[in-house]
């Protein structure tokens, strides 16, 4: 049989190019039509309706992010199924990328404890399989809308060691909590050995030339320890609670 992989309800073969790169990209034929973007918008738009529809009924839920190359194991693979099992004795479902590494052992540490075990995967060119350990997985063409969800069904992110991707992620939320685009959303850096020298750089060049304000440094929260992890994360909203919203029924912060 060919090799195929998934793009998110197909099967294609793997020398088709992901819809994100398609959509980044035009080709000689689209320049002269300039009518696939049109189109390609009910098909974002059915993928946002999707995760919508999927993740709805989640309940309170940490995104967790780190690295898909985290080996069983290295010691950051252990801690990150302690948090897993933390979270879901706290009550808490946990929402990864739904790939190997760090995204499996949080998956699994929350499976193994009885919490709900959440996996956003992405269409790659070299495919990237759900775990084993995800109860309810949703495939995802576009990282747009896949981080739209990681931050719309979460109470707040942990971020393990991790590469380009999971840098990507932590400047993404800690731009959103500055511009006041999420609000009291806990951010914890888990591996002080990993982000010390990442800090450390912020604070003697970024914030030294200005381009940051020092108050911005307490948008996150170092650890080491996935009990404190769990319990930085799943701290209470400081915020008076109104009646719920009616698309998701959780609490409403009340306006300022």
């Amino acid at each position: 049989m060919a090799e195929r992989r998934r793009a998110g309800r197909l099967v294609v073969p793997p020398a088709d190019a992901p819809a994100d790169k398609m959509l980044l990209e035009r080709s000689a034929i689209e320049e002269l039509s300039h009518h696939a973007d049109p189109w390609r918008v009910l098909r974002i738009l059915s993928e946002f309706v999707e995760g919508f529809d999927a993740l709805n009924g989640v309940g309170p839920a940490i995104t967790v992010f780190g690295s898909a190359r985290t080996k069983p194991d290295d010691p950051y693979y252990a801690a990150g199924r302690s948090l897993g099992a933390a979270l879901a004795r706290r009550g808490f479902a946990v929402i990864t990328g739904g790939g190997p590494g760090m995204m499996e052992a949080v998956n699994r540490g929350c499976h193994e404890a009885g919490g709900l075990s959440v996996g956003c995967n992405i269409e790659l060119p070299r495919e990237q399989e759900l775990n084993p350990y995800v109860d309810l997985g949703v495939e995802f063409r576009y990282f747009f809308v896949r981080k739209n969800m990681f931050v719309k069904y979460a109470r707040g992110f942990v971020i393990f060691p991790g590469g380009l991707g999971t840098l990507d992620e932590l400047f993404e939320s800690l731009t959103l909590a500055q511009t006041g685009k999420i609000e009291h959303f806990p951010i914890v850096l888990f591996g002080s050995e990993y982000w010390n020298g990442l800090l450390d750089w912020m604070h003697k060049v970024v914030l030294a030339r200005g381009a940051m304000s020092p108050e911005d440094f307490d948008l996150v929260s170092l650890t080491d320890d996935p009990e404190e992890a769990a319990a930085m994360a799943t701290r209470p909203l400081p915020v008076h609670i109104d009646e719920p919203r009616d698309e998701t029924r959780e609490p409403k912060a009340e306006a300022r």
